[in-house]
């Protein structure tokens, strides 16, 4: 009797397997068009035009359309790109309204108006010029894995304009070719970028019209994120003051790494928040392929030992594993959702914390929105049964007033935690109720 063919699906396919997943669920969504970057000739009534900096380390592509390519190039090429959106009225926050075909219809479609590459550094600083913010903040996108270039100046350019953020727009873009099957060349993208967002970053902290840096960086992008900032804070001992806050999104990072990247930039180092959700299924994969080490963008704040170890580092971190949204891998909410665009523009980008209030639940937590656990040697977690949770060292006081009027406190196990850092890096302590100190 012939025997069968191999299956994708066996146990010992795990990889094979979670890679048949993702590409079945990428099959069933349209491909957009290639060559959108092709200027159209003008705008539509009540449309948007957004102006982004890009500055990428992709080699140029001979099609005007796509303009780079994801191989590598041998500089930095800096570019603007001015992007139409279709007016608010007809269309959904959160989405890129991808043209069906070309020439894009501006009235309903994202559109580019206009592509100009600066071979100058004048140039670029006359580019700032034209678009600064009234309160001198600049938000730098990083894009994450299976990213085309096209692809990553849309989705930028939706989120600076449904955010409605009052920050400069800048993306880096680095060489990734827009496949799943090279997640391998992917990753020696980032590594092969460092030293190029380093650069960004150093020019534009040491611009005196800048006063404020946000870094927002997605995925694979926060491990170019959290690298480059490592080797600043190596060459200049420390990272520098203007870059104040730090979001990362589906972070596609290991959480032992994460620590040491953490411990290496030292006590002096931004704010971090960072949006995790347990269903996200290109991470599934990603942990399945590197070892099966959790990945930072999809732990579960209700771990007391991540609860407690995120809270003593005084990282905030927003849980969107209850939202629901059109990404059928779940990876890339932060964008999708019209509440977590709305917190980034409202409150994330400016550096402000954010609050149960912010994320709809009202001045007071119901009984049956919020969970209290109180587990001896750990600080206590409190998982809210909501859109969004969060986990923020800041408002530790709130948390601890709302437990407490619900006959729930969680009395010396979380009032014996600080926020902090311990030795410059995250480390757990325990605290047994009576005790006057954690070891």
């Amino acid at each position: 009797m012939p025997k069968a063919p191999p299956s994708f699906l066996t146990p010992r396919n795990p990889v094979r397997a979670g890679l048949l997943l993702v590409v079945t669920l990428l099959a069933g969504c349209a491909s957009p068009p290639k060559g959108v970057l092709t200027p159209v000739a003008q705008s539509a009534p009540d449309a948007t035009e957004v102006s982004i900096l890009v500055a990428t380390t992709r080699a140029p592509s001979d099609n005007p359309g796509l303009l780079y390519s994801g191989e590598r190039g041998s500089a930095v090429d800096f570019n603007e790109l001015v992007i139409s959106i279709p007016p608010d009225a007809g269309r959904k926050i959160g989405e890129v309204q991808w043209p069906k075909r070309l020439p894009a219809d501006p009235s309903r479609e994202f559109a580019t108006l206009s592509a100009s590459q600066f071979t100058t550094l004048d140039q670029v600083k006359a580019w700032y010029t034209r678009n600064p913010s009234a309160s001198g903040r600049l938000l730098i996108f990083v894009h994450g894995f299976n990213t085309r270039y096209e692809s990553a100046v849309y989705r930028f350019a939706q989120i600076a304009h449904d955010s409605k953020t009052d920050a400069t727009p800048v993306m880096f873009t680095w060489p990734s070719r827009g496949s799943v099957f090279d997640y391998g060349y992917d990753k020696e993208s980032t590594n092969y970028s460092r030293s190029a967002l380093e650069a960004l970053l150093a020019g534009a902290a040491a611009s005196p019209d800048i006063k404020d840096i946000t870094i927002l960086a997605h995925s694979m992008g926060t491990w170019l994120t959290m690298e480059s900032l490592r080797q600043m804070a190596i060459r200049n001992d420390g990272v520098p003051a203007k870059i104040t806050n730090v979001i990362l999104a589906s972070p596609d990072l290991d959480v032992d790494v994460f620590r040491q990247q953490l411990a290496d930039m030292g006590p002096d180092r931004p704010d971090f928040t960072v949006f995790v959700s347990r269903d996200d299924r290109a991470l599934t994969l990603s942990r399945r392929i590197s070892g099966n080490v959790d990945r930072l963008g999809q732990i579960d704040i209700s771990n007391p030992v991540y609860r407690e170890e995120f809270e003593l580092g005084g990282i905030t971190i927003l849980d969107l594993s209850a939202l629901q949204v059109g990404d059928r891998l779940n990876h890339s909410k932060f964008a999708e959702s019209p509440e977590v665009v709305k917190l980034l523009g409202q409150r994330l980008i400016d550096g402000q914390a954010v609050t149960d209030q912010d994320l709809g639940l009202g001045a007071e937590l119901g009984a049956t929105a919020m969970s209290v656990s109180n587990t001896v040697g750990s600080a206590a977690g409190m998982a809210i049964s909501a859109p969004i949770a969060i986990l923020d060292p800041k408002a530790r006081d709130t948390f601890d007033a709302q437990s407490k009027r619900f006959g729930q406190g969680l009395g010396d196990t979380v009032l014996g935690v600080t926020t902090g850092l311990t030795g410059g890096s995250l480390s757990p302590r325990s605290c047994e109720p009576g005790q006057d100190s954690c070891r």
